[in-house]
């Protein structure tokens, strides 16, 4: 467990109280629905650029993704090759629209286009997979942090929470944005110097094109996979295709980025904004991944835990595994020599045998950290088992006295075990990687940057979220189910209840939440079950002009419905979900539309 130095703390405390500060005197006294919900239309185009990359550029991002390319390598970039696709697409189609009708929302068009109900539909849909990831991208640092720190969990949630809630009621829209231009700055600052002080403390002697030669040699540079298996979750198909709808989905019919892009002062400045994240986004995500590569090279030349939650190593050092895992410790130690000596020796010699007997060893190294986890896991069932046991024998010797304070006690500490033995069974330690490196390696005051570029991004996905979240609530649901007009300060005051409301929401949800195999993939997927139904919804309303109402209503039930069957049964990688949910609404919703038009003639004979 580590402990920060008072100049990270100051840094830290500084950076994050400048923000939440800055962003709630710059947007104080917004009482139009214009201002507090559009920021006034007065954004500028390098503005929405900022925020909708802030918005999709979560903690997850920087905590899971250099995980991932420490463990997988580059290959993970191929996910956003269908992001410049969809942003031309969406600039082309999406804006115009939004634009030329001057929606708040994005689900206001469903209802011109169809009619009330698809609107509440799909504005339903979104708060149900929108509110989930809220709850996660808190969770996510949140957890991280808990672990490597020692930092209570809840209490971490909720200040996360709150500190996004202060300034996302006091401004909507407009500090939402104004905040994460500045949240932009300190996650750019942060990585660069994060990738300097890396590049230093790698050997001298051993060159960048030197360091991504070792990162190649071990697999970890294999940016670009042409394969059609389906079986491989990140190709360049898999990329550019599911990736296309992915980014079309949640860039064009997400509330909590449409918003980002509806405050812009002309249509223009809408599409310049969304161009301009689509050139920066996926050399930002290279630039991620590149980091964790040179993490993964940092460590050929220094010794790298088997796993890196320490707390789980200490559970398994105490357990009756501790032999065990101390002889694979010790395996490991004169793996790590070896790979070093050849790391070194192909530093300076450019040879292929080398290479091949690195990437051996790094699937040996592999093999390894796998064993780990089994121990680990082990050892931690184990003990919970036989508390389990001892707890419960326990309570059934109180059986006879149900309404006893001992019984009622015991019981407490059963249910409490099971929500703590629920936290301890983590033993994927990807996205603990880089933080425990920042704790243990880079110098003070760098520290304190670096763990406020992480909540810092936290901090921008949340405030997004909840804005949206409250934004599609008040004006989707309570303001067009309500029976006479409000006037504007009605509708603020009650967006601003809203916004509260999602915020508490959110803190809940990143309180019973459970890590997952990789948070960034969790995000992804749970995004993925929903925008391929929402997605082709809106194609419907755009392309298909013979469609009525009833007949998309009753395809997006039935869709959405498959596309869950089929990722719970796992029909397929969970990013072809955008591709299948947005095909599958398409085709039952003109199946259903034709069969009604039969019907009719049938009826009208």
């Amino acid at each position: 467990m580590q402990t920060l130095n008072w100049i990270d703390w100051v840094v830290l405390a500084v950076t994050l109280c400048t923000i939440v500060g800055y962003g709630t005197w710059k947007t104080r006294g917004r009482e139009s629905a214009q201002d507090y919900i559009k920021g006034g239309n007065s954004t500028k185009w390098w503005t929405i650029g900022l925020s909708v990359m802030a918005t999709q550029a979560s903690a997850i991002t920087f905590l899971s993704t250099t995980g991932q390319a420490f463990s997988d390598g580059m290959g993970f970039v191929q996910f956003y090759f269908g992001l410049p696709i969809a942003m031309v697409i969406i600039c082309l189609v999406f804006i115009p629209l939004y634009h030329r009708l001057k929606v708040y929302t994005a689900y206001e068009f469903l209802e011109n286009r169809f009619d009330l109900k698809t609107r509440s539909l799909t504005a339903i849909l979104f708060l149900i997979q929108r509110g989930l990831a809220a709850g996660i991208t808190i969770f996510a640092p949140a957890i991280i942090l808990s672990v490597v720190l020692g930092w209570n969990i809840t209490y971490l949630n909720i200040a996360i929470g709150a500190l996004v809630i202060i300034y996302t009621v006091s401004g909507g829209t407009k500090a939402v944005t104004v905040t994460q231009k500045q949240q932009m700055f300190v996650i750019f600052a942060g990585m660069l110097a994060a990738l300097f002080i890396i590049l230093n403390l790698i050997p001298d002697d051993v060159s960048f094109t030197k360091a991504l030669d070792i990162a190649g040699a071990s697999g970890r540079m294999e940016v670009l996979d042409f394969s059609f298996d389906l079986e491989n979750r990140y190709t360049v198909w898999s990329g550019l295709i599911g990736g296309t709808f992915l980014a079309l989905a949640y860039f064009g019919t997400d509330q909590s980025q449409v918003q980002r892009y509806l405050s812009a002062k002309s249509m223009k400045e809408m599409q310049m904004g969304l161009i301009f994240n689509g050139l920066l986004k996926v050399p930002m995500q290279f630039f991620i991944l590149l980091v964790g590569v040179m993490v993964f090279v940092f460590y050929q030349f220094n010794p790298a835990p088997l796993n890196f939650i320490d707390s789980s190593t200490e559970k398994v050092l105490t357990s009756e595994y501790a032999e065990q895992y101390q002889n694979l410790q010790q395996r490991q130690n004169t793996l790590f020599n070896e790979k070093k000596a050849l790391s070194i020796q192909l530093s300076k010699h450019d040879d292929d045998k080398l290479r091949q007997d690195l990437f051996v060893m790094d699937s040996i190294e592999k093999t390894h950290r796998l064993e780990s986890k089994y121990l680990i896991k082990r050892a931690i069932d184990t003990a919970y088992a036989n508390k389990y046991d001892k707890l419960n024998t326990e309570l059934l010797a109180l059986d006879n006295k149900k309404n006893s304070a001992a019984y009622k006690a015991k019981k407490e500490e059963l249910s409490t075990w099971y929500k703590e033995s629920a936290k301890d069974t983590q033993t994927n330690d990807r996205d603990y990687m880089f933080i425990t490196f920042i704790l243990k390696y880079l110098p003070k005051g760098l520290i304190g940057l670096l763990l406020a570029v992480i909540l810092s991004a936290a901090m921008s996905s949340t405030a997004s979220e909840i804005n949206a979240l409250a934004t599609i609530t008040s004006i989707d649901l309570y303001g067009r189910n309500l029976k006479e007009e409000k006037d504007e300060k009605h509708m603020v005051k009650i967006t601003k209840l809203f916004t509260l409301l999602w915020g508490i929401v959110a803190i809940i949800i990143a309180c019973f939440a459970n890590l997952a195999e990789n948070l960034i993939q969790l995000v992804n997927i749970i995004g993925s079950i929903f925008y391929g139904n929402v997605l082709g919804i809106f194609l419907l309303a755009f392309f298909f002009k013979f469609i009525k109402a009833n007949a998309v209503f009753t395809a997006a039930l039935i869709t959405q419905a498959i596309v869950i069957i089929g990722w719970w049964l796992d029909w397929m990688p969970y990013l072809w979900l955008n591709l299948f949910g947005c095909v599958l609404v398409v085709l039952v919703a003109v199946s259903i539309q034709l069969l009604q038009k039969n019907n009719e003639k049938i009826n009208i004979k």
